[in-house]
């Protein structure tokens, strides 16, 4: 998915928290977000999904301006929390992706999904017996069941021990190869291997937008 910011200012009240920001990515590209709290990254992305009211022609997703994109399923989305999940409820990963789809979705097709994050062997367990890292991949399966053009992962790796960040980030350039354009907002852009492409550091609303040789510094 292409995706072109065009000066986007916005805010909350009297508090402007994005100030003119522009940048563009093209299909495949892989963009890491830094920046402080406060600095206004969930709310570019909360720009970028719709929620937030802007101008129009501020934000176009596959030159189409986001007042007037309707594709949604072509976004995967990963929160940093979950909040449409109760833990305590007894659900199982298969559960879990079984009330999330929107498509036709088989069985074969499940499988082969829930192979490709490395989670196969966990369909039936019960989400609280989940490690972090296995929680996260359990929803970044949940946000491929509709083959989505563009996934969007606001601190995935927050609480999630070593050996799975590095487990999370194979997974995640696995699924870029395959020319899915990631947006990806992260407090740590030394943590990984990621193959980042492009890097938007913001401070204070204002932005940063740099290319990156070589995936991550």
């Amino acid at each position: 998915m292409r995706i072109s910011v065009s000066n986007l200012t916005f805010g909350y009240d009297y508090r402007t928290v994005l100030k003119d920001i522009s940048f563009t990515l093209k299909t495949g590209d892989f963009l890491a977000i830094i920046g402080n709290n406060g600095s206004g990254k969930s709310t570019l992305i909360k720009c970028i999904l719709g929620i937030n009211k802007i101008p129009t022609e501020t934000i176009l997703l596959d030159d189409v301006d986001i007042a007037e994109y309707k594709n949604y399923k072509n976004i995967g989305y990963v929160p940093q929390k979950f909040d449409d999940f109760n833990y305590e409820f007894p659900i199982t990963v298969n559960e879990i992706l079984q009330v999330s789809k929107y498509t036709d979705f088989t069985e074969d097709q499940k499988l082969e999904l829930l192979d490709k994050v490395g989670i196969l062997e966990l369909q039936n367990e019960n989400i609280n017996n989940l490690s972090g890292g296995q929680l996260q991949r359990v929803f970044i399966a949940r946000s491929l069941m509709n083959n989505p053009k563009l996934l969007i992962l606001d601190e995935p790796t927050v609480g999630v021990d070593r050996e799975n960040v590095e487990r999370f980030y194979k997974t995640v350039n696995e699924l870029n190869k395959e020319g899915i354009t990631i947006m990806l907002i992260t407090h740590n852009i030394n943590e990984s291997n990621a193959n980042y492409t492009h890097v938007l550091s913001l401070h204070n609303g204002e932005a940063v937008f740099r290319e990156v040789s070589g995936g991550a510094e």
